[in-house]
């Protein structure tokens, strides 16, 4: 029957349930599955908050958003974060109190930190020299004797625990094109590091000759050179395969590259030597140059009424948080939950800490997950293949306003990376963000464990459209 009706055989397109297709399959049927869900995860209240959200809505409040997400979007691509200077974080840190410690994430205490932040926390005690040993740093955190800040409420950004204390170097990182600037540690490698929780007088060592060493050596060399234009080398390490979040070879190199003539000219033979080995076995470094130059240019674009561009995505190990332009400082948060990737011999997902850091900033400027398509070698180490690398960055484009063109993929024909992730989008495609990232270990102080990806939750966003609807008078 099939055939005399269809003589030339069925094709059809399958929208929604996948189980819809079987029994045209069954009958010899072409079917082409179509990934559809409803919008705005089918709630009615949801879905016209959206609508009257969006650029070609009628009425007031859609010109106002639509312009308000025109200024954003420009002054993420107009940004030109460069690095200026290493100092320590009480001197540039504006209003950085003398016990207070920042965190990765939206707001935690102490009370509900992960083992890692913990463990982190202590190290950075212990390396102030206000407790002597781990038991009375872990007191004085009870006793609420340390004040604890989000890094992301002054302008810093930290990878996984991201601990960040008054007199740790960091990187200055200035917005050429607004005037603002950024902040963010010195990478300490990868092993037994005080982000992952570690505080081992091996890792409080290797702080110290960071502070005492490696950051008035490359200060200094920084001083000799003149400014490092960040957003240049970002866009040449996306050519070489990086994709600056956890692919950092290129980049890395590139930097050690730059800074090299200057270093040697203006620090000791030894001193400069030691140096470059650092930097020549820790791929990683210039992953925190990336984060900060990402924060540089996101909080250009922070606090315009009425915007619907995420300028912030982080995580605390126990929450995922986001910030969103039009709704200035608040935070809006969901469980965070365990990355799906490859983890080390040995290890598996009942070890690993939920979602951890500061570096999701790189996927909220359009880099890392997001440019996965021009970092094949990712795939492995996060247990993808480079197709899935393609895929994730095509499907970020439907969630973000614009394309970077400083930022080109030549697997995509050079076409520039999805920038400006949209809100509105998110939450009337149900696509969230994807964001690759190292899987740390629960207990504080083991260290990585695996790499995968992970997807900020949706829950997020609504909340967000949520709070920008009942500031617009949208929602009672």
């Amino acid at each position: 029957m099939a055939q005399e009706l269809f003589p030339d055989g069925i094709r059809a397109v399958n929208i929604g349930v996948a189980e819809f297709a079987l029994p045209p399959r069954a009958h010899g049927a072409t079917v082409l599955d179509l990934d559809w869900r409803p919008p705005a995860e089918a709630d009615p209240a949801l879905g016209l908050l959206v609508a009257r959200l969006e650029d070609d809505a009628e009425g007031e409040i859609g010109g106002q958003v639509a312009a308000a997400n025109r200024a954003a979007v420009a002054r993420i691509l107009e940004a030109r974060p460069v690095l200026t200077a290493i100092r320590t974080a009480a001197e540039v840190l504006p209003g950085l109190g003398a016990r207070t410690i920042l965190h990765a994430g939206p707001p935690i205490a102490w009370a509900r930190m992960c083992g890692p932040m913990r463990g982190a926390a202590v190290g950075a005690i212990l390396y102030e020299g206000w407790a002597a040993s781990a038991e009375a740093a872990t007191l004085l955190c009870e006793q609420g004797e340390i004040a604890f800040a989000p890094c992301h409420h002054y302008g810093a950004v930290g990878p996984m625990a991201g601990i960040l204390s008054p007199s740790m170097p960091v990187a200055v990182v200035e917005n050429a094109g607004a005037g603002n600037r950024a902040f963010a540690t010195l990478n300490e490698g990868l092993g037994k590091v005080l982000r992952f929780g570690a505080y081992g007088s091996e890792v409080l060592e290797r702080l110290r000759w960071m502070a005492e060493t490696l950051a008035p050596a490359l200060g200094a060399a920084l001083a000799a050179h003149g400014p490092v234009d960040l957003k240049a080398l970002t866009a040449q390490a996306l050519l070489m395969g990086d994709e600056c979040h956890n692919r950092n070879v290129a980049s890395t190199s590139l930097f050690t590259r730059l800074i090299a003539p200057a270093l040697v000219r203006t620090a000791p033979t030894a001193v400069a030597a030691r140096i470059l080995e650092f930097l020549e076995g820790n791929n990683h470094f210039y992953l925190n140059l990336s984060m900060a130059a990402c924060k540089a240019a996101l909080d250009a674009a922070h606090d315009i009424p009425h915007s619907t561009v995420v300028t912030a995505m982080a995580r605390n190990g126990v929450e995922v948080g986001i910030r969103m332009s039009g709704t200035g400082a608040a935070w809006f948060t969901a469980p965070a939950l365990v990355p799906q990737g490859l983890f080390f011999p040995g290890y598996g997902p009942d070890d690993a800490n939920p979602d951890l850091g500061d570096s999701a900033i790189t996927e909220t400027m359009g880099i890392g997950a997001f440019a996965m398509a021009a970092a094949p070698a990712i795939a492995r180490f996060i247990g993808g293949s480079p197709e899935d690398g393609l895929r994730y960055t095509r499907e970020m484009y439907g969630i973000t306003l614009a394309r970077n063109g400083d930022f080109g993929i030549p697997a995509l024909g050079f076409t520039g990376t999805p920038t400006a992730i949209d809100a509105r989008r998110v939450v009337d495609s149900g696509v969230t963000p994807v964001i690759n990232t190292g899987v740390a270990h629960r207990e504080a102080g083991i260290g990585q464990i695996g790499a995968g990806v992970i997807r900020a939750p949706l829950a997020c966003f609504t909340q967000a459209l949520s709070a920008l609807g009942r500031q617009s008078g949208l929602v009672p």
